[in-house]
């Protein structure tokens, strides 16, 4: 009878164990996604960037290509 109480309790925690480890595997999962997501969004800064440093060349060059044609008035 006493052997009883001890089978159950081993049972309860072998099923613990195991969902222990599928959680565990679930957050590694989820860091591994995390970690993808932070790559691209950090890939994503850059390029936005980039593109906002072009458009102010882009913006000085037709600023000056207006003040040569005498498009607008000179400050």
């Amino acid at each position: 009878m006493s052997g009883e109480p001890e089978k159950l309790v081993l049972t309860y925690l072998r099923r613990i164990d195991a969902n222990v480890a599928r959680l565990a595997e679930d957050v590694q999962d989820l860091k591994r996604g995390v970690t993808s997501l932070d790559a691209r969004v950090a890939q994503l800064h850059g390029d936005f960037a980039r593109q906002s440093a072009h458009m102010d060349r882009i913006d000085l060059r037709l600023e000056r290509i207006e003040q040569r044609l005498e498009l607008m008035p000179t400050p």
